[in-house]
């Protein structure tokens, strides 16, 4: 209960302190700033804990950490499929998708099987 609700706060605080959009950097939308990165690779570290090297390659790969990456119906840091957003969540922020990816993780087997990116 405490993490659940530890995981909600950070989230909030997430949402609240976004940075700038990319676009007001100059960059375009499919663009990922630093902060933005950091703050995947935060998420990532503190949902997936003791798997998180692992789960930092897979989400770099997938979509270097970018929240707004797309591939037809994948989306996200972890790329999941409309199927498995629906199922274990997702959300515009990377805890949000963190958390999502951890659920299907687990509902997996705690393997990378379904990705296509392996650690």
């Amino acid at each position: 209960m405490k993490r659940g609700f530890v995981l909600l706060l950070i989230n909030i605080v997430a949402l609240v302190g976004q940075p700038a959009s990319a676009s007001s950097e100059g960059c375009y939308a499919r663009c990922v700033t630093q902060a933005q990165k950091a703050q995947a690779r935060h998420a990532i570290n503190f949902v997936f804990g003791g798997h998180a090297a692992a789960a930092l390659r897979v989400a770099r790969c997938e979509s270097g950490l970018s929240v707004n990456a797309f591939n037809g119906q994948y989306k996200g840091l972890f790329q999941m499929g409309r199927g498995e957003r629906a199922r274990y969540g997702h959300g515009p922020t990377p805890w949000e998708q963190a958390i999502a990816a951890y659920r299907y993780y687990r509902a997996s087997g705690s393997d990378w099987s379904p990705w296509s990116c392996k650690p």
